[in-house]
């Protein structure tokens, strides 16, 4: 049994403590929070012990009725591995407290590769076995890499081109924007390809925009092919990779929007979409390119990554063992 600490409980951190949760082989040994506000009152109703984030205010918690019991070193001894769910950058600053402590991480995408090794399930679930600390790649990476893999696997990528179509904020993020405009990144390729390189090797190049909505990041994929592939091949790769589905708009699903509402219909917690969605009407091939268009939830698609690193860290599975175990414990299709 591996005992998780999850240092941050915000939109990564309390999705990936009920992930973890589930699991028969872990147990949340406890949560950390920096404020004392309904998220970390959430966190006692659902059973774990709350923490505060090294360095937070104690007396802030007791002032609003929020009972802690410490901080992170004061149970290191009690932890196995801590998964950082602090915001970007803020992961490299917590890496120092870690390894003063003795223990191994796993940090989230908006942390710069450096920090540790790079993962994906599919992508490179055994390059992570035995590892101190683990990078699980961003969202958009996810994305990229779950569908991407799979071809690669099947030996039919020359090169990549991928236009990524960006949230502008989550839900519950008041402070961020654009309101009323599309930013284009400027730098080209964005970011996105040289990270997918650090799981999976293929020719990459992104350019990537961000646009007015909450609900999910969109991605125009192109892939030149280095040999002939029927549009049929594609789909049934797809629909034999784990955590990718097909939809469709013969299905009434013509947006992300639509996407939303499917996966709120799945009854999973918080509406969650594990999944990178395809839709299966974008899926061509014309004069040796492949094209599709995918969406990418991401609050969550990221959660049952950050799962199975666990499980290389400590070499607990193989990889599809791992996999599976994760999909059947979350509700995956």
């Amino acid at each position: 049994m591996i005992n998780v600490f999850i240092n941050g409980y915000g939109t990564v951190g309390k999705r990936v403590a009920d992930a973890v949760a589930l699991q028969k082989d872990m147990k949340i040994i406890g949560v950390s929070k920096r404020t004392p506000d309904f998220d970390a009152e959430q966190a006692i109703k659902k059973g774990f012990d709350l923490y505060c984030v090294d360095g937070a205010d104690v007396d802030a918690f007791k002032k609003r009725g929020i009972k802690t019991n410490g901080y992170l070193k004061d149970i290191k001894d009690s932890v196995d591995v801590v998964i950082d769910g602090a915001p970007g950058k803020q992961g490299a600053k917590n890496m120092e407290l870690y390894k003063s402590l003795g223990l191994p991480a796993i940090f989230q995408g908006g942390e710069d590769a450096s920090i540790g090794t790079s993962f994906n399930a599919h992508a490179n679930f055994d390059r992570n076995i035995g590892q101190k600390y683990i990078r699980v790649v961003s969202c958009n990476t996810t994305g990229l890499a779950r569908t991407l893999s799979c071809l690669n696997e099947a030996d039919v990528i020359k090169k990549v081109k991928a236009v990524m179509v960006r949230r502008a904020a989550d839900p519950g993020d008041n402070k961020r924007g654009p309101i009323n405009a599309i930013m284009p990144e400027v730098k080209v390729p964005s970011h996105h390809g040289p990270d997918l390189k650090t799981v999976l090797p293929i020719d990459i190049e992104t350019i990537a925009v961000k646009v007015p909505t909450t609900l999910m990041h969109l991605h125009t994929i192109m892939v030149d092919l280095k040999k002939d592939v029927e549009r049929e091949e594609v789909i049934n790769l797809f629909n034999n990779r784990s955590r990718v589905i097909l939809v469709s708009k013969e299905d009434g699903i013509d947006s992300t929007a639509d996407i939303m509402e499917f996966a709120k219909n799945l009854g999973r917690n918080r509406g969650d979409m594990y999944e990178i969605n395809v839709w299966k009407d974008s899926i061509n091939v014309k004069d040796g390119m492949l094209y599709y268009i995918q969406a990418v939830h991401q609050e969550s698609d990221i959660v049952p990554e950050n799962v199975d690193a666990i499980r290389a860290m400590f070499d607990l599975k193989k990889r599809n063992e791992s996999i599976d175990m994760t999909n059947k414990t979350l509700g995956i299709l």
